[in-house]
């Protein structure tokens, strides 16, 4: 259909009406299909597919569990975590792996911020493929790697993403930290040096649970280690839905006391936000 005219190309949008993008968010979320057991469709607040090289971002509310699902075994779900009553406050990688005494994350761990906060933990996890060390690419890494970098360019980095991402939230560049990488793992081999493991395949997923209001985003691009010199990437799939945050008389809040002074941190948070009248109960 040509678009040469102003009403040619009026006539051309409205026709694309109904058309479905296999990367692009459920809009509303509640008809999002496929569920995980236990959630009904009036729980789900977001609900998302994205693609190779892609990126979201949203804010969501305490209590929330995010599912994250490498659909074809491929996805590499760079994530980053913001305190959304003071996104000051950010995901400390450094002091997630070392207060809790463990580089390799699974269930039961948490996201610390860098104010020793419990920001999200993690709920369930059938992948135990993730990485703590590495962080996200940027420009310069993939135009060496891939040919090409750029944001908007066949091959883009993870910072480049988060940065646009996080734009829309008033967040500036200099506010991306490191990022935790989901389903791509990566350990420390005896000599020192960092081993790419790769993923655990189609059909694995990663829950986190929201423990204070959060600004919750994510790329899909490629691993740093990943050895391929192909740009390769498949699917990521967000389901979102509104739940409880993790309190006094769940096991994982006293399992360490490491992660009992997180809680008690988010905890007092919680507190003094709403005591000082910036806002009510999240």
């Amino acid at each position: 259909m040509s678009t040469a005219t102003t009403h040619d190309a009026l006539a051309h949008a409205r026709s694309q009406a109904g058309t479905q993008n296999p990367y692009q968010p459920t809009i509303p979320s509640t008809d999002a299909a496929d569920l995980p057991d236990g959630v009904a469709p009036q729980q789900v607040i977001w609900e998302e597919t994205i693609g190779p090289g892609g990126y979201s971002a949203r804010q969501l509310p305490l209590g929330t569990i995010v599912r994250l699902t490498d659909t074809a075994g491929n996805a590499c779900a760079n994530v980053l975590v913001y305190n959304a009553l003071r996104p000051v406050e950010r995901l400390n990688v450094a002091d997630t792996v070392k207060v809790q005494w463990q580089a390799y994350l699974g269930a039961g761990a948490l996201l610390l911020s860098d104010m020793g906060r419990a920001l999200m933990s993690i709920a369930a996890d059938t992948s135990g493929h993730h990485d703590a060390l590495c962080g996200g690419s940027n420009e310069r890494r993939n135009e060496a790697k891939y040919g090409s970098g750029s944001v908007h360019g066949a091959c883009p980095n993870s910072r480049d993403r988060f940065a646009v991402a996080i734009a829309k939230f008033g967040l500036a560049r200099r506010e991306i930290p490191p990022c935790v990488n989901f389903f791509k793992g990566v350990r420390v081999a005896p000599s020192g040096d960092l081993e790419f493991t790769g993923g655990a395949g189609a059909g694995t997923y990663v829950e986190l649970r929201a423990e204070l209001p959060v600004l919750f985003a994510v790329s899909n691009t490629p691993h740093v280690l990943d050895p391929s010199a192909e740009y390769n990437a498949t699917a990521l799939r967000i389901t979102a839905w509104r739940s409880t945050p993790t309190t006094r008389a769940d096991a994982l809040w006293s399992s360490t006391p490491e992660i009992e002074r997180a809680f008690l941190n988010s905890e007092a948070f919680l507190q003094e936000w709403v005591a000082t009248g910036e806002a009510t109960a999240p």
